[in-house]
């Protein structure tokens, strides 16, 4: 069974936008390795085998995001509700161990970027808060040992 990969509707367009930039990236390539070809003898020929390794790359990167993109599942964001924290919530919590407020946003995991703010829903600590309440306590094994969270609000 494939992975659903949930998203925010910009999400699906920059993967689809991704998609068309890697598949304008073919011809190039295509023409890349011709032009090595020309200069002879492929079996001592640098230039064709970095462009075939390059070939083989961009092949796997489109074939990535073809995969996630037939396997998206948009999140209806008029559906989603501040009772619990779930998928596109904003939550900021409270760093029990740290004593310090941290403000995420959870997000699927194509979308993730811990710099803007966006948590992964299956990272450890993605995975702990969902369900969770304001003014619930949440444990998060990671790593390096446990870390308790507080809840303190959850936003759209």
């Amino acid at each position: 069974m494939p992975e659903v990969h949930y998203m925010t509707q910009a999400g699906l367009d920059k993967l689809k936008k991704d998609l068309a930039d890697a598949l304008a990236q073919r011809p190039v390539i295509a023409a890349a390795i011709a032009e090595a070809r020309e200069k002879g003898d492929l079996s001592e020929n640098a230039e064709y085998d970095a462009a075939r390794d390059a070939q083989g790359l961009l092949e796997v990167k489109i074939s990535n995001l073809k995969n996630k993109i037939a396997n998206a599942k948009v999140i209806d964001e008029s559906k989603l509700n501040t009772d619990r924290i779930g998928l596109m919530s904003k939550v900021k919590v409270m760093n029990l161990s740290a004593k310090r407020e941290m403000t995420f946003t959870i997000v699927g995991e194509t979308e993730a970027d811990f710099s803007q703010g966006k948590l992964a829903a299956t990272t450890p600590i993605g995975k702990a808060l969902i369900g969770h309440c304001v003014g619930d306590v949440v444990a998060a094994k990671v790593p390096s040992g446990v870390i308790e969270f507080k809840v303190l609000d959850i936003s759209l």
